[in-house]
């Protein structure tokens, strides 16, 4: 299975109170990250795969540690538990070499901006997709929740 990998810097402004990176931050560096993965590592070259939009359908995220501000990036991994006919759920991981911060998962919807509804997952974007899909221990496909089926199915 293959992960995708995003260096995600630290800014001086995600810091809170406290003197580490505010809890509400984490989905930002979740969102470059996932952005990264399906838009700019898209399949092919002028491939339209996922450039027409998606929504976030669900956010579950794990905090493990406290993150404090430092001049070093953060590394965010991602990969795919689950893919449905209108749906795929991204798992992640924030961390560093030694420690993980922050386990996340989101759900994404795929959708058409110009008919203003949910579409479904293309051919290409399942094949690209299937690149960094992650197999239970038990042999099944993904480790996405029950809840999360076909979330706003076409």
């Amino acid at each position: 299975m293959a992960r995708h990998i995003y260096s995600c810097p630290l800014r001086w402004s995600d810091m809170d109170a406290f003197g580490h990176v505010n809890n509400a931050v984490f989905i930002s560096y979740l969102e470059e990250a996932r952005i990264d993965f399906m838009f700019r590592l898209a399949p092919g070259d002028g491939s339209p795969s996922f450039s027409g939009g998606s929504v976030v359908a669900r956010h579950e995220i794990d905090y493990k540690r406290p993150l404090v501000h430092r001049h070093e990036p953060v590394t965010v991994e991602s990969w795919v538990t689950k893919i449905s006919a209108a749906s795929l759920t991204i798992a992640y991981e924030i961390k560093d070499e030694d420690q993980v911060y922050v386990r996340a998962s989101t759900v994404v919807v795929p959708y058409d901006l110009e008919a203003a509804r949910p579409r479904r997952i293309t051919a290409e974007e399942r094949s690209y997709l299937m690149e960094y899909m992650v197999e239970d221990a038990d042999g099944t496909e993904g480790t996405g929740r029950a809840d999360e089926k076909d979330a706003l199915a076409a």
